[in-house]
């Protein structure tokens, strides 16, 4: 179980640098298709750890990302960043769940 983890974190941590080396802009299939590499590596919502590791394989995704998904990741960031928090802000947490809550929606939208 522990070496399917690595590698389902490698998978991730890979197509993310893959996306920093990206100079341009993705459609809106790449980047669905990059942050479902991400998004279903099962580490990536345990805990505080799990979204750390979330928002940074996020991260270089949102930096080249689709028009249609820029927005919703920078949602995503911002509730993960928070989360992930020592002591997060659980008004900031209420504020930023609805943002959260419609980038869930917008990424079904897009990459269903």
């Amino acid at each position: 179980m522990k070496k399917l983890a690595t590698v389902l974190f490698a998978a991730g941590l890979l197509a993310s640098a893959t996306a920093c080396s990206a100079s341009h802009q993705l459609s809106t299939a790449e980047t669905c298709e990059r942050i479902q590499s991400v998004v279903s590596n099962p580490a990536n919502g345990a805990g505080k750890t799990g979204m750390n590791r979330l928002a940074n394989q996020i991260r270089p995704i949102h930096a080249v990302a689709s028009d249609d998904l820029k927005p919703a990741l920078k949602s995503i960031l911002d509730y993960t960043d928070e989360q992930a928090k020592e002591t997060p802000d659980e008004a900031k947490l209420a504020e930023l769940q609805s943002g959260y809550q419609q980038a869930s929606s917008t990424y079904t939208q897009f990459c269903s």
